[in-house]
């Protein structure tokens, strides 16, 4: 793993909280994204260089909507990027870590990702993130 890729918050109305985070950090979000596959509506933000991504449900079924029901609003993941998802992916179950999807999934933010599961991650969901580029193989 390279380094933090992002944080991903929870959130009811996204509307409400991009405001919240603008005032926050004092600059606007760069991109809204849907990621139909996942039921879930995004927006991230960036100062300096650490980003933010905020998550709404965009379904009652979504994970996103799970959670928030299940916990509230808050903290849902810490992402990490890294060079090689599926090498990583493979080591990381060779260590025992259980992850949740076997082959990364395209994610938002031009990302590929997989996902940790919180039981074997001392109850933090792990998403691992890798830039889709050009030369980058079909997964």
């Amino acid at each position: 793993m390279e380094k933090i890729e992002h944080i991903g918050i929870a959130v009811k109305d996204l509307e409400v909280s991009n405001k919240l985070f603008a005032s926050l950090f004092d600059a606007v979000h760069y991109k809204e994204e849907e990621v139909a596959s996942e039921g879930v509506k995004t927006s991230f933000f960036k100062k300096g260089p650490n980003k933010i991504e905020l998550l709404q449900a965009t379904n009652p079924e979504s994970p996103i909507a799970k959670f928030i029901a299940k916990k509230g609003e808050g903290v849902h993941h810490i992402a990490f990027a890294v060079a090689d998802i599926k090498a990583e992916i493979t080591r990381l179950k060779k260590a025992g870590f259980v992850v949740l999807n076997d082959q990364p999934k395209k994610g938002a933010d031009n990302k590929w990702v997989a996902f940790l599961h919180p039981k074997t991650t001392n109850g933090v969901l792990i998403e691992l993130c890798q830039e889709i580029v050009s030369h980058t193989p079909t997964l």
